[in-house]
């Protein structure tokens, strides 16, 4: 029809030990959302449940603690394996938010910088109507790239 869609990508990274990221300034989550945010089209972050946790009891979010093979594992992994700034060694997962592109056939209310007056754009050529494909590896790599740099400082 001309015009575009956003959507959401989901990030999910197993395998990474307790303690990674740091209780104040340097935290996991942080440190992942500054380097998700640097990927074009990106406009939120999430963490486990992220906004659904907001209206919820504690009682509802809290992760419970068990035994599970020899380790300490959550039953539901509601904070998406960062708790306090720090992975818990449950998976990772966040979900980005990736806005529509705004290169759509449809025409749209502009200015004319050299006038300075009103003007309707339309674009031409070949543009996708679906970034968000195209985010998956950036994101991906852009978070692989943060936890790296923490893990090295553990």
């Amino acid at each position: 029809a001309g015009d575009s869609v956003g959507g959401e990508v989901e990030v999910k990274f197993t395998g990474l030990p307790v303690g990674i990221g740091d209780a104040l300034f340097d935290g996991l989550d942080g440190h992942i959302a500054h380097a998700v945010f640097a990927v074009p089209a990106v406009k939120g972050i999430a963490f486990g449940r992220g906004f659904a946790a907001a209206s919820l009891l504690g009682s509802e979010n809290n992760d419970p603690y068990r035994m599970e093979n020899g380790r300490v594992v959550t039953l539901q992994n509601a904070s998406g394996g960062v708790l306090g700034g720090m992975s818990s060694g449950m998976p990772l997962l966040f979900t980005a938010a990736i806005k529509p592109t705004p290169s759509i056939f449809l025409p749209q209310d502009s200015v004319n910088l050299q006038t300075n007056e009103n003007t309707v754009l339309t674009v031409k050529g070949r543009h996708d109507p679906c970034i968000v494909p195209r985010a998956v590896a950036p994101l991906m790599a852009a978070a692989a790239l943060a936890i790296l740099d923490l893990w090295e400082e553990t």
